[in-house]
């Protein structure tokens, strides 16, 4: 891929959390150069934080170099297994379309993955990493973004992505954005135990009401070095430092782990939020992560929903920034991300209103539900321990062009994804070209994939801003595994994203519908004729 020169200043990015080194990093590969800028004096490794990287997100740091390392220092486990009381209730493993180059779900400390991000930044002249800059105040014109910190220092900016973690109260309020929702009553202890559990090792482990907490729940999940991350729900009045002074917490523990010989790593306590910003684009400002959005951890939501995010940014700033695509697709960032924001906040509310149910009329629900589970299968899938992260379908995105032969079948069971079509991301698979892997591929710029042997549509292309690169399965495909995964049909061409979502699924297109496409997923205001070509579809589906 041929990278121009970005024509403008750096692009901010605020916050050097997982969040926000990613979008500098992802920002880098598309030739745009960034300042990061944190109000810590260094990075402080403390605790495990977001454990849970999903596999899509593994992809995303793949393409920057960093994937492949960080699912090989983590532990791989692809069953989740759901326990009341003492008994099994269900366990389910992950779908996996096509062959991807990742697990489903991969374990490794925040911290860790931070210092391998950081290591990748310190590799990429591209960014620019400033410690011990409190941003304090943010004005924004026609141009740009000015930053002042903390001690005078000024940063010009053409955009600014906010990504500065829950504690952004301040910018929240100097960008003038709500940040509705509410806050949990209840408590979560988190302790990072290392010992030897070899049966735990590559299962995530959720108990309703199990004999040592009882009435309420406990999850555990492998990390690596022989550590293992464990959830208790408490009271709202729970004293961590009493119970450890007493020796309670010591017994808590070996309710779990019996007597085995164990080290606390780390432990702290958790209130949880559910909260989201009623806007993720404020002119030149765009809001990502735990600043934009928070959400329970049962699901893993919050880190990998950051990082999609991330990409987002990323690639539509490089694509207005180049010239490639008119300044509208940054409000699709607002559309898609926020759109994305309210669903894993309501799949994460109805999880803990399961947990933690907020009324008589719940509690009973949940009382009848976890009861019949155990004899009636029917039943098991009303029980909710947590729907585990999953890429968001933008199938109603304004850059999705619809089709009527691959509708959107809605959300499908825990541990499945929706068959490929308009607004899904598309399924990876090793093809026969440099690179390697199909995502790798489309994450380079658009890409249009052929059903059909042949040169492809190159005047479709001609015009088309940015990067675009034609292939035709027949010819990368040898073995059909990709084709399997799409159910590929003869005549069609998909159109792939820069961030590996399918904008669009055309049959037997001319090549104005091609170019249609494209000018719509990148927000270009359609043509009459265009127009024409979407209303048709939209009245077939």
């Amino acid at each position: 891929m041929t990278i121009p020169t970005w024509p403008h200043p750096p692009v901010a990015v605020l916050g050097a959390g997982p969040v926000g080194q990613t979008t500098a990093l992802l920002l880098a590969r598309r030739g745009v150069p960034t300042v990061v800028l944190d109000r810590r004096a260094r990075r402080d490794a403390v605790g495990s934080k977001a454990i849970c990287q999903q596999r899509d997100v593994l992809d995303v740091w793949e393409s920057v170099g960093v994937g492949r390392r960080i699912a090989d220092e983590g532990v791989t486990w692809t069953t989740a297994r759901t326990f009341h009381r003492d008994a099994e209730l269900f366990s389910y493993a992950f779908a996996e379309p096509g062959s991807p180059a990742f697990p489903p779900f991969v374990n490794l400390s925040q911290t860790r993955t931070e210092e391998i991000l950081d290591e990748a930044i310190a590799r990429e002249p591209l960014v620019d990493l400033r410690w011990d800059h409190d941003v304090v105040h943010v004005d924004q014109d026609a141009d740009g973004v000015t930053l002042r910190c903390a001690g005078g220092a000024e940063v010009r900016a053409p955009y600014l992505v906010a990504c500065g973690g829950a504690r952004s109260e301040e910018l929240r309020a100097l960008l003038g954005v709500a940040f509705d929702g509410h806050t949990f009553d209840d408590r979560f202890l988190i302790c990072d135990i290392r010992a030897d559990l070899p049966a735990w090792a590559t299962e995530r482990r959720f108990h309703f009401d199990p004999s040592w907490n009882p009435g309420r729940q406990v999850l555990i999940h492998p990390c690596p070095d022989s550590t293992f991350r464990i959830d208790w729900q408490v009271p709202a009045d729970y004293d961590l430092d009493a119970e450890v002074a007493s020796g309670a917490l010591d017994t808590r523990i070996r309710r779990i782990v019996g007597d085995v010989d164990y080290t606390i790593v780390w432990k702290s306590v958790y209130r949880f939020h559910s909260r989201c910003v009623d806007r993720m684009r404020c002119g030149r400002v765009l809001i990502a992560g735990d600043a934009a959005h928070l959400v329970s951890p049962f699901g893993a939501r919050g880190l990998n929903s950051g990082v999609a995010d991330a990409e987002n940014a990323a690639w539509k700033i490089a694509y207005v920034g180049h010239g490639w695509a008119p300044e509208h697709l940054l409000e699709t960032y607002h559309d898609e991300r926020h759109a994305a924001a309210r669903e894993n906040i309501a799949v994460t509310t109805a999880t803990m209103d399961f947990l933690v149910p907020p009324d008589e009329a719940r509690a009973r629900h949940r009382a009848e539900v976890l009861a019949g589970a155990a004899a009636d299968p029917a039943v098991r899938a009303r029980v909710d321990s947590g729907r585990l992260a999953e890429p968001f379908w933008y199938v109603d995105s304004p850059l999705t062009t619809p089709s009527a032969d691959r509708p959107f079948t809605g959300r499908p069971p825990r541990g499945q994804v929706p068959p490929a079509g308009p607004g899904v991301l598309l399924p990876d698979a090793p093809v026969t070209v440099p690179g390697g892997r199909i995502r790798a591929l489309a994450r380079d710029g658009f890409l249009l994939l052929t059903a059909d042997a042949g040169p492809g549509p190159a005047d479709a292309v001609a015009g088309a801003g940015g990067p675009v690169r034609v292939l035709a399965l027949p010819d990368v495909d040898p073995d059909g595994t990709l084709g399997a995964a799409l159910a590929a049909r003869p005549g069609e061409v998909w159109v792939v994203r820069p961030d590996a979502h399918v904008a669009a699924v055309l049959v037997d297109p001319t090549a104005g519908q091609i170019t249609a496409a494209l000018h719509r997923a990148v927000a270009h205001t359609p043509s009459p004729e265009e127009e024409s070509h979407d209303g048709a579809l939209q009245a077939s589906r």
